[in-house]
């Protein structure tokens, strides 16, 4: 004879262990990243943060909705902007403690290749308000780059010269 309430409690026990959804897991990174006041902390947070922030990006767009997908890289451009300006407080001399500032670049770099292939898939006229939002995170990278690297030459990109 069978006896199902071991296997109703370990049916029970399971569907009670399922993970949390993702977007459950999204808001409680997000939440979390929202209460972290220690600017180094939050700056190792940013990669992920830029991961949950460009798939919400990629949902929205899926979705038609490209006013929502602008704010989400809003919402990014200007946590980036607020950690960069904590971090410029909080550390003399990032050459020599880098810490934050690296994690806080990579997640740019990743983010503006990101941007970039959001941009080629619209049309310009969809495009122009992402692409002012890339001009704001590239100023931001040249800036993270140039306290990293305070002793590189600057070289300014413009447009190529013509050839002659």
């Amino acid at each position: 004879m069978f006896q199902f309430f071991p296997a109703a409690a370990i049916l029970a026990a399971t569907i009670l262990s399922i993970p949390q959804t993702a977007q459950d897991r999204a808001a409680d990174f997000r939440a979390r990243f929202a209460r972290e006041s220690d600017p180094l902390h939050k700056a190792r947070m940013m990669p992920q943060y830029g991961d949950l922030e460009f798939q919400s990006v990629h949902d929205a767009i899926e979705e038609g909705n490209l006013s929502q997908a602008v704010d989400q890289v809003k919402q990014y451009r200007d946590a980036a902007q607020s950690v960069a300006n904590n971090l410029d407080a909080k550390v003399a001399d990032p050459e020599k403690h880098p810490a934050g500032f690296k994690q806080l670049q990579i997640s740019l770099r990743s983010s503006l290749r990101r941007l970039e292939d959001i941009i080629v898939r619209l049309p310009s006229d969809d495009a122009k308000p992402f692409q002012e939002l890339r001009k704001d995170l590239e100023e931001l990278d040249r800036h993270l780059v140039r306290e990293l690297f305070p002793r590189q030459p600057v070289v300014e990109t413009g447009p190529p010269k013509p050839k002659s």
